[in-house]
């Protein structure tokens, strides 16, 4: 299994609207350890590890979020996983 990490900023209306309870619960069903928060700015903020495949999967599903949400941008910096973190939980 080829292991993978990605920050990413979601831009738009995503606040207020379960975006981080839902990114939790994606991560989860997608095996992938991290964590979510929202920023001052009003951005959210998440950091996920894990099968390659997988994190691609969960940045596909940031670009639209939960049905409430309005995404419009998600800004995204790929590297190798680190292993720092053992579950996914929101800041």
């Amino acid at each position: 299994m080829l292991l993978a990490r990605a920050h990413l900023i979601v831009k738009g209306r995503v606040q207020g609207v379960f975006f981080r309870a839902s990114a939790r619960r994606r991560a989860g069903e997608l095996g992938l350890t991290g964590w979510v928060r929202n920023n001052p700015d009003g951005t959210v903020e998440a950091v996920v590890e894990g099968d390659v495949d997988m994190v691609e999967k969960f940045v596909s599903w940031c670009r639209e979020g939960p049905p409430n949400a309005r995404v419009a941008a998600v800004d995204v910096t790929r590297s190798g996983a680190t292993g720092e973190f053992t579950h996914f939980k929101i800041d």
